[in-house]
């Protein structure tokens, strides 16, 4: 593994001073692959800090603001467990884990290596892996290798962003916030690819008790509800699939479909 890093930027949302919601724990929110704390910014960490949580993101070394850029083309997903784990250790108590795509991958590892308080998985990298997950989409929808290969956060052309967002937005999301986003893309460790392609967050078993929330969404072309509920089975529990969004599900104008089902699971911890 790779040694700490401490430069890790985090974003923050505390509830008001006057909320009274009784005692909820923290929440720690983990980006997905290629983009970083921002990406739960304009909407979900707002909302669950106005619903009585402290609400973190952070970015993954290499990500965002973080420092680690020098050694993001090794990083592993160990690694990012480790800022993960890093940033969990800062604050007041344990928080909830909430991760997305890559970010649910992470988690995972979490769940095998280290106590975790409770968590929650949204758009995962299924069981079968990233290989079966390429493997799908060349089948199916042969343009999205190609359109993908030529993807460059450095110099995004606009022809390969629109090729690419059907495959993670909906078409019911604000201009604005598309262009926000296309500003937070970053490149990607190859390593962390590879370990999801060899599915290294299942290769420890996880210990049970841990309370568990796996959710996606019915419009997603790249985890989708299959891949969701094979998930799910693997952790035994139930899927929670919302309607009419897309992998970007925080992003989406309906945000709020996906952030009362992870209410209400919170709620109930």
């Amino acid at each position: 593994m790779l040694p700490v890093e401490s430069n890790l930027e985090v974003r923050s949302h505390l509830p008001a001073q006057s909320a009274s919601n009784g005692h909820r724990p923290p929440l720690l929110f983990v980006h997905g692959g290629y983009s970083d704390a921002w990406f739960w910014e304009p909407y979900f960490l707002p909302y669950f800090a106005g619903q009585g949580f402290a609400s973190h993101a952070l970015s993954l070394r290499g990500h965002g603001a973080s420092g680690g850029i020098e050694t993001l083309f090794v990083a592993g997903l160990d690694d990012f467990a480790a800022d993960v784990a890093y940033v969990a250790a800062t604050l007041p108590e344990p928080p909830v884990l909430i991760g997305h795509s890559m970010g649910a991958a992470i988690v995972e590892r979490l769940l095998a290596t280290r106590p975790v308080r409770a968590a929650a998985l949204v758009a995962p990298v299924p069981p079968a892996g990233l290989m079966a997950m390429a493997a799908r989409l060349a089948t199916g929808q042969p343009e999205y290798p190609l359109q993908f290969s030529q993807f460059d956060p450095a110099g995004m052309s606009r022809h390969v962003l629109e090729a690419l967002r059907p495959f993670y937005f909906s078409g019911d999301v604000a201009p604005e916030v598309l262009t926000q986003a296309s500003a937070h893309l970053c490149a990607e460790s190859p390593r962390v690819l590879l370990d999801l392609s060899v599915r290294l967050q299942w290769q420890l078993p996880e210990r049970g008790g841990i309370p568990l929330f796996v959710l996606g969404a019915e419009g997603d072309r790249i985890s989708t509800p299959d891949d969701v509920r094979a998930t799910a089975e693997h952790h035994g529990v139930e899927a929670t699939l919302v309607p009419g969004l897309a992998h970007m599900l925080m992003l989406e104008r309906q945000w709020e479909k996906p952030a009362r089902e992870l209410l209400r699971w919170l709620a109930a911890l």
